[in-house]
């Protein structure tokens, strides 16, 4: 017996698809990005754990006159200030797409691990090896539905009024389109290895009934 078929090679291609862009989307600090064009903008970009401000002026109207500019984790704990504006640069919904992408982005390295034991070390002579297909195909759902959530809280109220100064000037970036990308395919991915679970199933009880044949067969000879 084969031990991949078609939708499980697929699966397999799909998935460095998937990983490659999750990572790169959850380490990238390009979701939102200011206009280059625009040379006094007051951001330059962010991501889901690094803001880049030009000159940001402390939104908490504190009366000091601090500016902050530079890139920056957005846990910093040393940079003067930078932990009385944290309420400012992470709003509920920010909060609440780190959560998302950030369960997304472990289930995927999940997935990667089982997809290792797919493709290197299981074959479809033991016993698991239908269940563990069938892991990495609802794994990468939850991952893909997760991401999606993610995405589409930051895509609503990112780039709304009321957040991030000059919103007019600022646009989606490429890390966020990797995250869109890379959610949905690891939706698209798990159909095919849930396809590629339903496969090897069938092939092995066509395997067990042809062997049950050829005994009674023999039995009777």
């Amino acid at each position: 017996m084969k031990k991949r078929s078609l939708a499980g090679n697929v699966g397999v291609g799909v998935f460095v698809i998937v990983l490659v862009f999750t990572v790169v989307a959850f380490c990238s600090p390009s979701w939102l990005v200011s206009d280059y064009r625009i040379t006094g903008a007051k951001m330059e970009r962010l991501g889901l754990w690094t803001h880049c401000f030009r000159s940001l002026r402390d939104p908490s109207n504190s009366g000091v006159g601090l500016f902050f500019v530079g890139c920056r984790w957005v846990y910093d704990p040393f940079t003067y200030g930078y932990d009385k504006i944290r309420v400012f640069i992470l709003p509920p919904f920010m909060i609440a797409t780190q959560f998302f992408y950030t369960v997304s982005f472990l289930l995927v390295l999940i997935a990667f691990v089982q997809i290792l034991l797919f493709f290197l070390c299981c074959g479809p002579d033991q016993g698991k090896y239908t269940l563990l297909i069938s892991l990495i195909g609802y794994v990468l759902l939850v991952a893909g539905i997760f991401g999606g959530i993610g995405v589409i809280i930051f895509a609503c109220l990112a780039n709304g009024e009321g957040w991030m100064p000059d919103h007019q000037n600022t646009f989606l970036g490429w890390s966020f389109g990797l995250a869109v990308v890379g959610s949905f395919a690891a939706v698209i991915d798990s159909i095919l290895f849930l396809t590629e679970a339903k496969i090897q199933k069938k092939k092995s009880g066509n395997i067990k009934d042809s062997q049950t044949q050829f005994s009674m067969e023999e039995s009777k000879a």
